[in-house]
């Protein structure tokens, strides 16, 4: 059996889109229903329900041989996984933002203060380029940030950009793209190689193949 951790909301139900692509049955875990682990009928696949951040804890640990999550995610939780495959779905920015024209280098302030609910993506982005700031963690809307002064820019993912545009940010930096990643556990593309990669292969060709048509 292949288990495999689902981010629940969009993510999850783009990727079952392509699965079912696969020929795997995945009307149990389209029901509605509260449970959060769902077998297929053949029993030759598991699918757990976890919240996104937690997706590549369950993969590391082995509970579950493949999971689905956003590249900002595995960026933030820094986990020794295989990043198989880009599924080109989800597709964002990760970003810094703030006022138009603010000096981000250290020189209008002693010490830059980033607003961000991904602190270890933001330390490691400005240490990389030899910047001391100041991290404050936020949970909710971080573009209050800059609006309220906690902060002087934020770092988040950004789509279309219209929520920095209604509250007068602007991207400053991009950080790099974000799209949903394929990340298998280490062990089990070993023990499991054969039905690991019969999946991996299956779903690049359909991604694939929607990246062909798309530029056509």
């Amino acid at each position: 059996m292949i288990t495999i951790a689902l981010a629940k909301g969009r993510l999850a139900d783009q990727t079952l889109d392509l699965l079912e692509q696969l020929g795997i049955d995945c009307r149990e875990i389209r029901g509605e229903s509260r449970k959060l682990i769902f077998t297929t009928n053949d029993g030759a696949i598991r699918f757990i329900l976890v919240k996104p951040s937690d997706v590549p804890a369950y993969v590391e640990y082995g509970t579950a041989d493949i999971g689905i999550a956003g590249k900002d995610t595995l960026l933030e939780e820094g986990r020794s996984l295989y990043e198989m495959l880009d599924l080109r779905f989800g597709c964002c920015r990760l970003v810094v933002a703030g006022y138009a024209g603010r000096k981000i280098n250290g020189i209008t302030n002693s010490l830059t203060r980033v607003a961000t609910k991904y602190p270890n993506i933001a330390r490691n982005f400005y240490a990389g380029r030899g910047e001391s700031v100041e991290i404050i963690k936020l949970n909710g809307s971080v573009e209050l940030g800059p609006l309220t002064g906690l902060s002087d820019v934020i770092v988040d993912i950004v789509e279309s950009g219209r929520t920095l545009e209604e509250n007068g940010l602007v991207v400053l930096e991009e950080i790099c793209p974000v799209s949903a990643r394929l990340v298998v556990n280490q062990v089990s593309l070993k023990t499991k190689h054969d039905e690991i990669r019969k999946i991996i292969e299956g779903l690049r060709e359909l991604t694939e193949g929607k990246a062909d048509d798309s530029r056509n």
